[in-house]
Protein backbone atom coordinates (compact mmCIF):
# COMPACT_ATOMS: atom_id res chain seq x y z
CA UNK A 1 0.00 0.00 0.00
CA UNK A 2 1.41 3.40 -0.99
CA UNK A 3 2.23 5.89 1.77
CA UNK A 4 -0.18 8.71 2.50
CA UNK A 5 0.75 12.08 0.97
CA UNK A 6 -0.13 15.14 3.01
CA UNK A 7 -2.02 17.81 1.07
CA UNK A 8 -1.44 21.54 1.35
CA UNK A 9 -4.03 24.30 1.69
CA UNK A 10 -2.72 27.78 0.97
CA UNK A 11 -4.93 30.63 2.22
CA UNK A 12 -4.47 34.19 0.96
CA UNK A 13 -5.85 36.56 3.60
CA UNK A 14 -5.89 36.15 7.36
CA UNK A 15 -9.05 37.86 8.53
CA UNK A 16 -12.69 36.73 8.76
CA UNK A 17 -13.16 34.53 5.70
CA UNK A 18 -9.62 33.19 5.47
CA UNK A 19 -9.25 32.23 9.11
CA UNK A 20 -12.79 30.81 9.30
CA UNK A 21 -11.95 28.56 6.35
CA UNK A 22 -8.60 27.54 7.82
CA UNK A 23 -10.13 26.79 11.23
CA UNK A 24 -12.98 24.70 9.84
CA UNK A 25 -10.63 22.74 7.59
CA UNK A 26 -8.30 22.08 10.53
CA UNK A 27 -11.18 20.78 12.68
CA UNK A 28 -11.90 18.14 10.06
CA UNK A 29 -8.39 17.30 8.91
CA UNK A 30 -5.40 17.02 11.21
CA UNK A 31 -1.87 18.36 10.53
CA UNK A 32 -0.75 14.93 9.37
CA UNK A 33 -3.40 14.98 6.63
CA UNK A 34 -3.55 18.65 5.66
CA UNK A 35 -0.91 21.33 5.99
CA UNK A 36 -2.48 24.80 6.25
CA UNK A 37 -0.48 27.92 5.43
CA UNK A 38 -2.03 31.40 5.69
CA UNK A 39 -0.49 34.42 3.98
CA UNK A 40 -1.42 37.74 5.60
CA UNK A 41 0.18 40.93 4.33
CA UNK A 42 -0.71 42.87 7.49
CA UNK A 43 0.25 42.41 11.13
CA UNK A 44 -3.02 41.06 12.50
CA UNK A 45 -5.41 38.14 12.03
CA UNK A 46 -9.07 37.66 12.94
CA UNK A 47 -9.89 41.16 14.08
CA UNK A 48 -13.11 43.18 14.11
CA UNK A 49 -12.88 45.81 11.38
CA UNK A 50 -16.35 46.93 12.46
CA UNK A 51 -14.89 47.86 15.84
CA UNK A 52 -12.32 50.30 14.43
CA UNK A 53 -14.54 53.43 14.73
CA UNK A 54 -15.17 52.59 18.39
CA UNK A 55 -11.44 52.34 19.02
CA UNK A 56 -10.78 55.64 17.27
CA UNK A 57 -13.63 57.24 19.25
CA UNK A 58 -12.22 55.99 22.56
CA UNK A 59 -15.10 53.63 23.36
CA UNK A 60 -12.65 50.71 23.06
CA UNK A 61 -9.46 51.59 24.94
CA UNK A 62 -7.02 49.14 23.36
CA UNK A 63 -6.89 47.97 19.74
CA UNK A 64 -5.88 44.52 21.00
CA UNK A 65 -9.43 44.09 22.30
CA UNK A 66 -10.61 43.93 18.66
CA UNK A 67 -8.45 40.88 17.93
CA UNK A 68 -10.26 37.56 18.31
CA UNK A 69 -7.20 35.34 17.79
CA UNK A 70 -3.55 36.22 17.26
CA UNK A 71 -1.22 34.54 14.73
CA UNK A 72 0.44 32.75 17.65
CA UNK A 73 -2.88 31.25 18.77
CA UNK A 74 -3.54 29.93 15.27
CA UNK A 75 -0.03 28.46 15.07
CA UNK A 76 -0.70 26.58 18.31
CA UNK A 77 -3.69 25.01 16.52
CA UNK A 78 -1.55 23.80 13.65
CA UNK A 79 -2.20 26.66 11.22
CA UNK A 80 1.00 28.22 9.87
CA UNK A 81 0.17 31.94 9.77
CA UNK A 82 2.76 34.11 8.05
CA UNK A 83 2.17 37.81 8.67
CA UNK A 84 3.66 40.64 6.59
CA UNK A 85 3.67 38.21 3.67
CA UNK A 86 1.90 39.22 0.47
CA UNK A 87 0.69 37.07 -2.41
CA UNK A 88 1.64 38.84 -5.66
CA UNK A 89 0.87 36.24 -8.36
CA UNK A 90 -1.13 33.02 -8.74
CA UNK A 91 0.07 30.37 -11.20
CA UNK A 92 -2.94 28.11 -11.74
CA UNK A 93 -1.17 25.81 -14.17
CA UNK A 94 1.58 24.88 -11.73
CA UNK A 95 -0.49 25.20 -8.57
CA UNK A 96 1.68 27.80 -6.91
CA UNK A 97 1.64 31.37 -5.56
CA UNK A 98 4.46 33.91 -5.74
CA UNK A 99 4.86 35.63 -2.40
CA UNK A 100 6.80 38.62 -1.11
CA UNK A 101 7.96 38.73 2.51
CA UNK A 102 8.55 41.72 4.77
CA UNK A 103 12.14 42.10 3.51
CA UNK A 104 10.99 42.22 -0.10
CA UNK A 105 12.31 38.76 -1.00
CA UNK A 106 10.13 36.74 -3.36
CA UNK A 107 9.63 33.01 -3.78
CA UNK A 108 7.00 30.51 -4.95
CA UNK A 109 4.82 28.45 -2.62
CA UNK A 110 2.94 25.43 -3.95
CA UNK A 111 -0.57 24.31 -3.07
CA UNK A 112 -2.99 21.43 -3.52
CA UNK A 113 -5.92 23.68 -2.62
CA UNK A 114 -6.01 27.47 -2.77
CA UNK A 115 -8.33 29.65 -0.69
CA UNK A 116 -8.62 33.31 -1.77
CA UNK A 117 -9.84 35.63 0.97
CA UNK A 118 -8.29 38.92 -0.09
CA UNK A 119 -11.17 41.06 1.20
CA UNK A 120 -11.98 44.47 -0.20
CA UNK A 121 -10.02 47.59 -1.02
CA UNK A 122 -11.22 51.09 -0.16
CA UNK A 123 -12.03 53.51 -2.95
CA UNK A 124 -9.28 56.10 -3.17
CA UNK A 125 -9.62 59.05 -5.54
CA UNK A 126 -6.74 59.71 -7.89
CA UNK A 127 -6.13 63.28 -6.81
CA UNK A 128 -2.90 65.09 -5.91
CA UNK A 129 -2.41 65.05 -2.15
CA UNK A 130 -4.42 61.89 -1.49
CA UNK A 131 -1.26 60.12 -0.32
CA UNK A 132 -0.41 62.81 2.26
CA UNK A 133 0.25 61.40 5.75
CA UNK A 134 -2.81 63.10 7.25
CA UNK A 135 -5.20 61.47 4.75
CA UNK A 136 -6.47 58.19 6.19
CA UNK A 137 -8.38 55.31 4.64
CA UNK A 138 -9.98 52.82 7.02
CA UNK A 139 -9.87 49.19 5.95
CA UNK A 140 -7.58 47.10 8.15
CA UNK A 141 -6.87 47.27 11.87
CA UNK A 142 -3.54 49.01 11.37
CA UNK A 143 -5.38 51.86 9.61
CA UNK A 144 -7.43 52.40 12.76
CA UNK A 145 -4.33 52.26 14.96
CA UNK A 146 -2.58 54.82 12.74
CA UNK A 147 -5.59 57.15 12.82
CA UNK A 148 -5.92 56.83 16.58
CA UNK A 149 -2.27 57.80 17.00
CA UNK A 150 -2.70 60.75 14.65
CA UNK A 151 -5.58 62.05 16.76
CA UNK A 152 -3.69 61.57 20.02
CA UNK A 153 -0.28 62.87 18.99
CA UNK A 154 -1.00 65.33 16.22
CA UNK A 155 -3.52 67.47 18.07
CA UNK A 156 -5.79 68.01 15.04
CA UNK A 157 -8.70 70.41 15.52
CA UNK A 158 -10.59 70.09 12.23
CA UNK A 159 -11.39 66.89 10.36
CA UNK A 160 -13.08 66.31 7.04
CA UNK A 161 -14.72 62.94 6.37
CA UNK A 162 -15.35 62.19 2.69
CA UNK A 163 -18.20 59.73 2.13
CA UNK A 164 -21.57 59.28 3.80
CA UNK A 165 -21.83 55.50 4.04
CA UNK A 166 -21.55 53.38 7.16
CA UNK A 167 -17.82 53.83 7.74
CA UNK A 168 -17.88 57.55 6.93
CA UNK A 169 -20.70 58.26 9.36
CA UNK A 170 -19.24 56.09 12.10
CA UNK A 171 -15.86 57.79 11.72
CA UNK A 172 -17.49 61.23 11.80
CA UNK A 173 -19.11 60.33 15.12
CA UNK A 174 -15.84 58.90 16.45
CA UNK A 175 -13.95 62.10 15.68
CA UNK A 176 -16.67 64.26 17.26
CA UNK A 177 -16.31 62.12 20.39
CA UNK A 178 -12.60 62.93 20.36
CA UNK A 179 -13.36 66.63 20.39
CA UNK A 180 -12.70 67.50 16.75
CA UNK A 181 -14.70 69.87 14.59
CA UNK A 182 -16.00 67.56 11.84
CA UNK A 183 -17.30 68.23 8.34
CA UNK A 184 -18.75 65.44 6.22
CA UNK A 185 -18.76 65.61 2.41
CA UNK A 186 -20.89 63.44 0.14
CA UNK A 187 -21.90 63.81 -3.48
CA UNK A 188 -25.37 62.47 -2.69
CA UNK A 189 -28.19 64.61 -1.32
CA UNK A 190 -28.50 62.37 1.75
CA UNK A 191 -26.19 60.31 3.93
CA UNK A 192 -26.42 56.53 3.87
CA UNK A 193 -27.73 55.86 0.37
CA UNK A 194 -28.73 52.33 1.31
CA UNK A 195 -31.75 53.96 2.98
CA UNK A 196 -34.65 55.69 1.27
CA UNK A 197 -34.40 59.50 1.33
CA UNK A 198 -37.06 59.94 4.01
CA UNK A 199 -35.13 57.61 6.32
CA UNK A 200 -31.74 59.06 5.41
CA UNK A 201 -32.96 62.52 6.40
CA UNK A 202 -33.43 61.28 9.97
CA UNK A 203 -29.78 60.22 10.01
CA UNK A 204 -28.77 63.63 8.67
CA UNK A 205 -30.69 65.31 11.50
CA UNK A 206 -28.87 63.17 14.06
CA UNK A 207 -25.48 64.15 12.63
CA UNK A 208 -26.34 67.82 12.66
CA UNK A 209 -27.54 67.40 16.23
CA UNK A 210 -24.04 66.48 17.45
CA UNK A 211 -22.36 69.22 15.46
CA UNK A 212 -21.26 67.45 12.27
CA UNK A 213 -21.28 69.92 9.39
CA UNK A 214 -22.98 68.24 6.45
CA UNK A 215 -21.90 69.16 2.93
CA UNK A 216 -24.32 67.05 0.91
CA UNK A 217 -24.58 67.23 -2.86
CA UNK A 218 -20.94 68.33 -2.99
CA UNK A 219 -18.35 66.46 -5.06
CA UNK A 220 -14.77 65.98 -3.90
CA UNK A 221 -12.55 67.89 -6.35
CA UNK A 222 -9.13 67.96 -4.73
CA UNK A 223 -6.87 68.66 -1.79
CA UNK A 224 -4.91 71.75 -0.88
CA UNK A 225 -1.49 70.95 0.54
CA UNK A 226 1.30 72.72 2.36
CA UNK A 227 4.57 71.11 3.38
CA UNK A 228 3.39 67.73 2.13
CA UNK A 229 0.24 67.74 4.29
CA UNK A 230 -3.35 68.41 3.33
CA UNK A 231 -4.63 71.70 4.73
CA UNK A 232 -8.03 71.81 3.04
CA UNK A 233 -10.46 69.65 1.08
CA UNK A 234 -11.84 71.23 -2.09
CA UNK A 235 -15.39 70.40 -3.06
CA UNK A 236 -17.67 71.59 -5.83
CA UNK A 237 -18.97 74.22 -3.37
CA UNK A 238 -15.67 75.50 -1.94
CA UNK A 239 -12.81 74.61 0.40
CA UNK A 240 -13.04 73.06 3.88
CA UNK A 241 -10.05 73.53 6.23
CA UNK A 242 -8.65 70.21 7.45
CA UNK A 243 -5.94 69.03 9.80
CA UNK A 244 -7.09 65.47 9.22
CA UNK A 245 -8.94 63.74 6.37
CA UNK A 246 -10.73 60.38 6.53
CA UNK A 247 -11.84 58.68 3.32
CA UNK A 248 -15.04 56.67 3.57
CA UNK A 249 -15.91 56.33 -0.10
CA UNK A 250 -16.82 52.68 0.02
CA UNK A 251 -14.94 49.56 -1.03
CA UNK A 252 -14.68 47.20 -3.96
CA UNK A 253 -13.78 43.48 -3.98
CA UNK A 254 -10.01 42.91 -3.93
CA UNK A 255 -10.15 40.59 -6.91
CA UNK A 256 -7.26 41.90 -9.05
CA UNK A 257 -4.94 39.06 -8.03
CA UNK A 258 -7.55 36.47 -8.99
CA UNK A 259 -8.46 38.24 -12.24
CA UNK A 260 -4.81 38.40 -13.33
CA UNK A 261 -4.55 34.63 -12.81
CA UNK A 262 -7.55 33.96 -15.04
CA UNK A 263 -10.02 33.22 -12.24
CA UNK A 264 -13.50 34.37 -13.24
CA UNK A 265 -14.66 37.70 -11.84
CA UNK A 266 -18.27 38.83 -12.18
CA UNK A 267 -19.89 42.11 -13.18
CA UNK A 268 -19.83 43.29 -9.54
CA UNK A 269 -16.03 42.96 -9.46
CA UNK A 270 -16.31 39.99 -7.10
CA UNK A 271 -14.90 36.52 -7.73
CA UNK A 272 -17.53 34.10 -9.04
CA UNK A 273 -18.14 31.01 -6.89
CA UNK A 274 -20.75 28.31 -6.58
CA UNK A 275 -22.80 27.74 -3.42
CA UNK A 276 -19.96 25.71 -1.89
CA UNK A 277 -17.59 28.68 -2.43
CA UNK A 278 -15.65 26.95 -5.22
CA UNK A 279 -14.44 29.14 -8.08
CA UNK A 280 -14.61 27.92 -11.65
CA UNK A 281 -10.86 27.24 -11.54
CA UNK A 282 -9.85 23.79 -10.35
CA UNK A 283 -8.81 23.48 -6.69
CA UNK A 284 -9.44 27.20 -6.04
CA UNK A 285 -11.94 28.50 -3.49
CA UNK A 286 -12.87 32.03 -2.47
CA UNK A 287 -14.91 33.74 0.26
CA UNK A 288 -15.51 37.07 1.94
CA UNK A 289 -15.53 40.60 0.63
CA UNK A 290 -13.63 39.57 -2.53
CA UNK A 291 -16.50 37.44 -3.90
CA UNK A 292 -19.89 38.16 -5.36
CA UNK A 293 -22.97 36.37 -4.10
CA UNK A 294 -26.69 36.23 -4.88
CA UNK A 295 -29.20 38.62 -3.38
CA UNK A 296 -32.06 36.51 -2.06
CA UNK A 297 -34.78 39.00 -3.00
CA UNK A 298 -33.63 40.48 -6.31
CA UNK A 299 -31.87 37.31 -7.45
CA UNK A 300 -29.07 39.50 -8.82
CA UNK A 301 -25.33 39.10 -8.12
CA UNK A 302 -24.12 41.51 -5.46
CA UNK A 303 -20.89 42.28 -3.64
CA UNK A 304 -21.71 43.38 -0.09
CA UNK A 305 -18.74 43.80 2.24
CA UNK A 306 -19.86 42.64 5.68
CA UNK A 307 -18.05 40.56 8.26
CA UNK A 308 -21.17 38.47 8.86
CA UNK A 309 -21.12 37.23 5.28
CA UNK A 310 -17.35 36.73 5.27
CA UNK A 311 -17.40 34.52 8.36
CA UNK A 312 -20.26 32.40 7.04
CA UNK A 313 -18.73 31.99 3.60
CA UNK A 314 -15.35 31.12 5.09
CA UNK A 315 -16.98 28.53 7.31
CA UNK A 316 -18.74 26.96 4.31
CA UNK A 317 -15.50 26.81 2.31
CA UNK A 318 -13.60 25.31 5.25
CA UNK A 319 -16.19 22.60 5.84
CA UNK A 320 -16.00 21.59 2.19
CA UNK A 321 -12.21 21.72 2.15
CA UNK A 322 -12.27 19.49 5.22
CA UNK A 323 -14.33 16.86 3.45
CA UNK A 324 -17.78 17.89 4.65
CA UNK A 325 -20.66 19.46 2.77
CA UNK A 326 -22.05 22.97 3.23
CA UNK A 327 -23.55 25.69 1.04
CA UNK A 328 -23.99 29.46 1.27
CA UNK A 329 -27.51 30.44 0.19
CA UNK A 330 -27.03 34.15 -0.51
CA UNK A 331 -27.64 37.41 1.32
CA UNK A 332 -30.49 39.75 2.17
CA UNK A 333 -28.23 42.73 2.84
CA UNK A 334 -29.11 43.02 6.52
CA UNK A 335 -27.04 45.66 8.30
CA UNK A 336 -27.19 47.76 11.46
CA UNK A 337 -25.24 50.76 12.64
CA UNK A 338 -25.26 53.38 15.36
CA UNK A 339 -24.81 56.99 14.31
CA UNK A 340 -24.69 59.31 17.32
CA UNK A 341 -27.84 58.62 19.36
CA UNK A 342 -29.60 57.10 16.37
CA UNK A 343 -29.69 53.41 15.49
CA UNK A 344 -30.01 52.53 11.82
CA UNK A 345 -30.96 49.19 10.27
CA UNK A 346 -32.01 47.79 6.95
CA UNK A 347 -32.65 44.48 5.21
CA UNK A 348 -33.73 43.43 1.73
CA UNK A 349 -34.40 46.10 -0.90
CA UNK A 350 -35.06 49.81 -0.54
CA UNK A 351 -37.40 51.58 -2.97
CA UNK A 352 -34.74 52.29 -5.62
CA UNK A 353 -33.40 48.74 -5.44
CA UNK A 354 -36.87 47.22 -5.66
CA UNK A 355 -37.65 49.33 -8.74
CA UNK A 356 -34.33 48.40 -10.35
CA UNK A 357 -35.11 44.71 -9.77
CA UNK A 358 -38.41 45.12 -11.60
CA UNK A 359 -40.78 44.87 -8.66
CA UNK A 360 -44.02 46.82 -8.36
CA UNK A 361 -44.45 47.66 -4.71
CA UNK A 362 -46.15 49.66 -2.00
CA UNK A 363 -44.55 51.17 1.09
CA UNK A 364 -45.65 51.92 4.63
CA UNK A 365 -43.81 53.92 7.28
CA UNK A 366 -44.94 54.26 10.90
CA UNK A 367 -43.77 56.13 13.97
CA UNK A 368 -43.77 54.24 17.25
CA UNK A 369 -41.93 53.92 20.54
CA UNK A 370 -39.28 51.41 21.56
CA UNK A 371 -41.06 50.64 24.85
CA UNK A 372 -44.49 51.22 26.29
CA UNK A 373 -44.99 54.97 26.04
CA UNK A 374 -45.43 55.34 29.80
CA UNK A 375 -42.26 53.40 30.65
CA UNK A 376 -39.13 55.43 31.50
CA UNK A 377 -36.67 55.43 28.63
CA UNK A 378 -39.23 55.04 25.86
CA UNK A 379 -37.87 56.64 22.68
CA UNK A 380 -39.18 57.11 19.17
CA UNK A 381 -38.46 55.03 16.10
CA UNK A 382 -39.55 54.95 12.48
CA UNK A 383 -40.11 51.65 10.69
CA UNK A 384 -40.57 51.42 6.94
CA UNK A 385 -41.57 48.36 4.92
CA UNK A 386 -41.48 47.73 1.18
CA UNK A 387 -43.98 45.07 0.03
CA UNK A 388 -44.71 43.61 -3.38
CA UNK A 389 -47.97 44.73 -4.98
CA UNK A 390 -50.84 42.22 -4.86
CA UNK A 391 -48.85 39.40 -3.24
CA UNK A 392 -47.87 41.52 -0.25
CA UNK A 393 -44.54 39.70 0.05
CA UNK A 394 -42.05 41.63 2.16
CA UNK A 395 -39.25 42.98 -0.05
CA UNK A 396 -37.36 45.16 2.39
CA UNK A 397 -37.39 47.03 5.67
CA UNK A 398 -35.65 49.98 7.28
CA UNK A 399 -35.51 51.27 10.84
CA UNK A 400 -34.22 54.55 12.24
CA UNK A 401 -34.69 55.16 15.94
CA UNK A 402 -33.09 55.50 19.31
CA UNK A 403 -32.03 52.92 21.86
CA UNK A 404 -33.39 49.38 21.34
CA UNK A 405 -34.70 50.13 17.84
CA UNK A 406 -32.22 48.65 15.39
CA UNK A 407 -32.13 44.99 16.42
CA UNK A 408 -35.81 44.68 15.55
CA UNK A 409 -34.50 44.37 11.99
CA UNK A 410 -33.61 40.75 12.81
CA UNK A 411 -37.27 39.75 13.03
CA UNK A 412 -37.93 41.50 9.74
CA UNK A 413 -34.93 39.78 8.15
CA UNK A 414 -36.27 36.39 9.24
CA UNK A 415 -39.67 37.19 7.75
CA UNK A 416 -37.97 38.31 4.55
CA UNK A 417 -35.79 35.20 4.43
CA UNK A 418 -38.85 32.98 4.67
CA UNK A 419 -40.87 34.83 2.05
CA UNK A 420 -43.59 36.01 4.41
CA UNK A 421 -46.26 38.46 3.38
CA UNK A 422 -46.96 41.55 5.43
CA UNK A 423 -50.43 40.15 6.18
CA UNK A 424 -48.85 36.98 7.62
CA UNK A 425 -46.52 39.14 9.68
CA UNK A 426 -49.39 40.88 11.46
CA UNK A 427 -49.96 37.64 13.39
CA UNK A 428 -46.36 37.14 14.54
CA UNK A 429 -46.18 36.17 18.21
CA UNK A 430 -43.60 38.72 19.37
CA UNK A 431 -42.54 39.21 22.96
CA UNK A 432 -44.13 41.99 24.98
CA UNK A 433 -43.42 43.67 28.28
CA UNK A 434 -43.43 47.44 28.92
CA UNK A 435 -39.61 47.72 29.31
CA UNK A 436 -39.10 46.12 25.88
CA UNK A 437 -41.98 47.11 23.60
CA UNK A 438 -45.43 48.64 23.43
CA UNK A 439 -48.25 46.10 23.35
CA UNK A 440 -48.26 46.50 19.58
CA UNK A 441 -44.61 46.10 18.64
CA UNK A 442 -43.36 48.54 15.95
CA UNK A 443 -42.81 45.58 13.62
CA UNK A 444 -46.46 44.56 13.97
CA UNK A 445 -47.71 48.13 13.51
CA UNK A 446 -45.65 48.50 10.34
CA UNK A 447 -46.79 45.11 9.02
CA UNK A 448 -50.45 46.02 9.66
CA UNK A 449 -50.03 49.36 7.90
CA UNK A 450 -48.29 47.71 4.94
CA UNK A 451 -51.00 45.04 4.71
CA UNK A 452 -53.60 47.82 4.55
CA UNK A 453 -51.66 49.50 1.75
CA UNK A 454 -51.49 46.24 -0.21
CA UNK A 455 -55.24 45.72 0.20
CA UNK A 456 -56.00 49.33 -0.84
CA UNK A 457 -53.78 48.92 -3.89
CA UNK A 458 -55.51 45.67 -4.90
CA UNK A 459 -58.94 47.29 -4.61
CA UNK A 460 -57.81 50.31 -6.63
CA UNK A 461 -56.33 48.13 -9.36
CA UNK A 462 -59.41 45.93 -9.53
CA UNK A 463 -61.66 48.97 -9.76
CA UNK A 464 -59.55 50.34 -12.58
CA UNK A 465 -59.53 46.98 -14.33
CA UNK A 466 -55.75 46.63 -13.82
Amino acid sequence: MAGHTRERLLVIGGDAAGMSAASQARRRRGPGDLEIVVLERGDHTSYSACGIPYYVGGVVADAAELIARTPEEFRERGIDVRIRTEAVEIDLGRGRVRIRDAEGAERWEGYDHLMIATGAVPARPRLPGVDAPNVHGIQVLQDGIDLGRAVERGGPRRAVVVGGGYIGLEMAEALVMRGLEVALVDAAEQPMRTLDPDMGELVADALRGVGVGLHLGERLEGFETEGGRVTAVRTSAGALPADLVVLGLGVRPASDLARAAGIEVGATGGIVTDRRMRTRSERVWAAGDCVETRHLISGEPVAIALGTHANKQGRVAGINLGGGYATFPGVAGTAVSKICAVEVARTGLNEAEAAAAGFAFVTAAVESTTRAGYHPGATTMRTKLVAERRSGRLLGAQIVGEENAAKRIDGLAIALWNGMTVEEMTGLDLGYAPPFAPVWDPVLIAARKAAERVEEDVRACDAAGG
